[in-house]
């Protein structure tokens, strides 16, 4: 997979407006500042256009499937029409299903609850934890994490030809990594998967708010991704892809919805007829504004030129590497080298800084919202950091002293949302903190670098 910008201008695409983009935060050295949201590779701000179709559908809604009423049927007409709207979005095939969830992480453990006896799960040590940890009741190889993408394949081959050529088989992988941005072969991957007689299935929680998403012409089985992540509120998600595995399984949750008909039997028992639709794995009552706020994210997507949206995060991605390469002591972190292909996510290391201490100044002193820790992928993390993968650590600091090593990073991301001010504040505060150092005192607070309130904390 690559990113073309060919032929398009990014500065005639504007950044898409995004709820929070006025907000103003304090400055622990006086005054405020607008927020700068440079942490989209956790949770991106709500497009305005998303929160003012949720907000003018929010009067009507009403439960789906189950009423008569007027308001139920709406619902339940808006919550298929958003499950059509999304299987165009992600180029589903006529026979694919769209299942939707909580978010990636409970598309993953539904899909590998669904999968069959003795299945064998390939599964990189590069993966977030979403799509590495699932897998328990499953027989799951680790593959090492690949310094290129040919290796990645290379690896994958080697594995696949080594199992067992008649049981299951599954590969799970990352489209756009949440630690590096760098975006993996998946259709290469695809492939190879099948050619050896195993299915895949693309983790693509950092990839589809960046990058259009083909099931179709990428030829995984299934894809996964979070509501949160593309501009959407919390709390949704989507497994879309092959429905026989998931046909062919028990509910991922048993209760009303999933089954068609229940019955008692003599002995005192009861029958359960299930669903074989997508409603086999969304009991209950579903979140019906959050499977709203998804269909409306990829239409506003859709509708405003993926190709220039694309263009325009490659031009950010340019300048952001370019400005951190202007600054010896920053380190930034990568499997496949500088010229591999990323989206907006860009994490690095900074000499002689503790990355949570780094991570505060740059919230406390400039009003920038960054990531620091592990991000959910401890063994990458480990790894590109030049530690063993297997040692312990934390998702966020560590507890290390402001100006001690610890062995974390820091994480900047960005999207469709972020103004060209966000960016150059953030290399500005970059620049200046290595140069000068940090204008306040800073002190653990569990586990978390914080700055000292006290009155003798201005250096």
């Amino acid at each position: 997979m690559s990113v073309s910008t060919a032929a398009i201008d990014p500065s005639v695409c504007a950044p898409l407006p995004v709820l929070g983009q006025d907000v103003t935060v304090p400055l622990v050295t006086g005054g405020e500042v607008t927020y700068a949201a440079l942490d989209y590779a956790a949770s991106a701000p709500a497009l305005q256009r998303v929160w003012d179709d949720v907000a003018a559908y929010a009067p009507y809604y009403g439960s789906v499937h189950r009423g008569a009423g007027y308001l139920s049927q709406l619902s339940t007409d808006l919550f298929e029409n958003s499950r059509r709207t999304v299987a165009e979005f992600l180029g589903c095939r006529a026979e694919d299903q769209v299942v939707f969830t909580r978010s990636t992480t409970d598309s993953l453990n539904l899909l590998a609850a669904a999968i069959p006896a003795n299945c064998q799960v390939f599964v990189y040590e590069t993966e977030h934890h979403a799509s590495l940890l699932p897998w328990r009741d499953a027989q799951v190889t680790y593959l090492n994490a690949p310094r290129t993408p040919g290796q990645a394949v290379e690896t994958l081959e080697r594995a696949l030809a080594d199992r067992d050529p008649y049981g299951p088989a599954l590969v799970c992988v990352t489209g756009a990594s949440n630690v590096t941005g760098e975006l993996w072969p998946v259709k290469e991957l695809a492939a190879a998967a099948h050619a050896h007689g195993a299915r895949i299935v693309l983790d693509a929680a950092q990839l589809a708010p960046h990058h259009p998403v083909d099931i179709a012409e990428l030829d995984v089985d299934w894809v996964a991704f979070s509501g949160h992540k593309l501009y959407a509120p919390f709390g949704s998600g989507v497994l879309a892809g092959r429905a026989d595995w998931l046909q062919a399984a028990e509910p991922y949750l048993a209760g009303g919805g999933a089954s068609r008909k229940v019955a008692r039997r003599a002995d005192g028992g009861v029958d359960v007829d299930w669903h074989t639709t997508a409603a086999r794995h969304e009991a209950g009552s579903p979140n019906v504004i959050g499977v709203y706020s998804i269909a409306s994210a990829c239409k506003a997507l859709t509708e405003a030129g993926f190709d220039s949206l694309v263009a325009r995060e490659q031009e950010l991605v340019g300048r952001v590497r370019a400005g951190l390469a202007e600054v010896p002591e920053v380190q930034v972190l990568s499997l496949f080298g500088d010229d591999a292909p990323r989206v907006g996510v860009i994490s690095f290391v900074v000499r002689g800084w503790n990355s949570s201490h780094f991570a505060a100044a740059l919230s406390a002193e400039y009003g920038i919202g960054v990531r620091d820790g592990l991000f959910c992928a401890h063994p990458l993390v480990r790894t590109l950091l030049g530690s063993d993968p297997q040692d312990p650590g934390e998702c966020g600091a560590p507890e290390a002293e402001p100006g001690e090593r610890s062995l974390n990073a820091i994480r900047v991301s960005f999207g469709a949302g972020t103004p060209d001010e966000h960016i150059d504040r953030f290399l500005r505060a970059v620049t200046e903190l290595v140069r000068e150092g940090a204008q306040w005192k800073y002190r653990t607070e569990d586990g978390r670098c914080v700055p000292d309130r006290g009155a003798a904390a201005q250096v």
